[in-house]
């Protein structure tokens, strides 16, 4: 008898709850994005347990984790690696970099130059690394989750649209509330919790969950309740600049995953309605009227979905 991968997917949520208080949602969509193939960018001040969050995840899914704090004195051969003369072999070698690995922690991505930005851009498009020519695949899974500061914070740059647009989701993990920095500070007290996180899962398990992922039904409607989202945002006076074409067909991705997590074969409108500000925050560019309205991003995308008749399926 097969593994029941939905239940499987639901224990690796609860080892990281027991690190990550209060962010069940942050956990899901992180999940979700990994589970569809994709990277995640954590858009967030420091000390709110990113990195805890990354560590704990590759715990239980018992995948390989490397990370790497993004600093400007970081080269792109720190994170793709290079190759050096052996005087032994009489033969050039090749030093992996820090991104060998399944899940690959890129900390305060924006405080490095944009050449070791771009270092990540293959990596994460292509799973593979290219160095003096020659071709080295990455691990598979392989999962990025990067971390950026806000813009403005001492030592910040902006990412370019077009490394942005490689992370599937952009999320905030945000401040705990009251009780749940109550608990974070009593089971810090005597002992560090990832220390408990338990390996309920491995790097088959992640590929096996892939493939049912790609698997769950997708109604046409649902591909048209798609395009009419994305076409609301490019028509909107509120944007600059709508969803791209690789924008819809990440939000079609992840929805799927998404249904998955909830334990369906198929795609509802809520499923796309849940994911879509994560997926499109970080893809459009707010307008000058915008701006001056005095509405967030989240707003603006909210009035997106509301003025796009969701479907009916039968």
């Amino acid at each position: 008898m097969g593994k029941n991968y939905y239940q499987l997917a639901l224990d690796i949520q609860e080892q990281i709850k027991t690190v990550v208080l209060g962010k069940d949602a942050v956990i899901n969509k992180i999940l979700a994005a990994t589970l569809a193939g994709g990277h995640v960018l954590l858009d967030d001040i420091p000390g709110v347990g990113k990195t805890t969050l990354a560590l704990a995840f590759s715990r239980a899914t018992s995948m390989d984790y490397h990370r790497l704090q993004f600093t400007p004195d970081v080269l792109p051969t720190d994170v793709t690696g290079f190759t050096i003369y052996d005087k032994k072999t009489d033969a050039f070698q090749y030093k992996e970099g820090v991104a060998f690995c399944n899940l690959f922690l890129a900390d305060e991505i924006n405080r490095t130059s944009s050449k070791t930005q771009s270092a990540l851009l293959e990596l994460m498009e292509e799973g593979k690394i290219t160095v003096d020519g020659v071709v080295h695949p990455l691990p598979d899974p392989y999962v990025v989750i990067a971390t950026e500061n806000p813009i403005g914070s001492v030592g910040t740059q902006m990412l370019p649209d077009s490394q942005l647009d490689r992370f599937m989701v952009c999320v905030s993990m945000g401040y705990p509330s009251i009780a749940d920095e109550v608990a974070i500070l009593k089971d810090r007290q005597d002992q560090n919790p990832l220390e408990t996180v338990q390996a309920v899962a491995n790097k088959d398990d992640i590929k096996a969950m892939r493939e049912s992922v790609k698997s769950v039904y997708m109604h046409d409607k649902i591909y048209d309740y798609i395009a009419a989202i994305a076409d609301e945002t490019r028509k909107n006076e509120m944007f600059k600049l709508g969803l791209s074409p690789r924008g819809t067909l990440t939000l079609a991705r992840i929805s799927r995953a998404v249904a998955f997590l909830r334990g369906r074969d198929f795609v509802i409108p809520d499923d796309i309605a849940y994911i879509f500000r994560d997926v499109a925050a970080h893809r459009v560019v707010l307008s000058p009227k915008a701006k001056i309205s005095g509405l967030s991003m989240d707003d603006i995308l909210t009035s997106v979905l509301e003025k796009v008749p969701v479907p009916k399926l039968s």
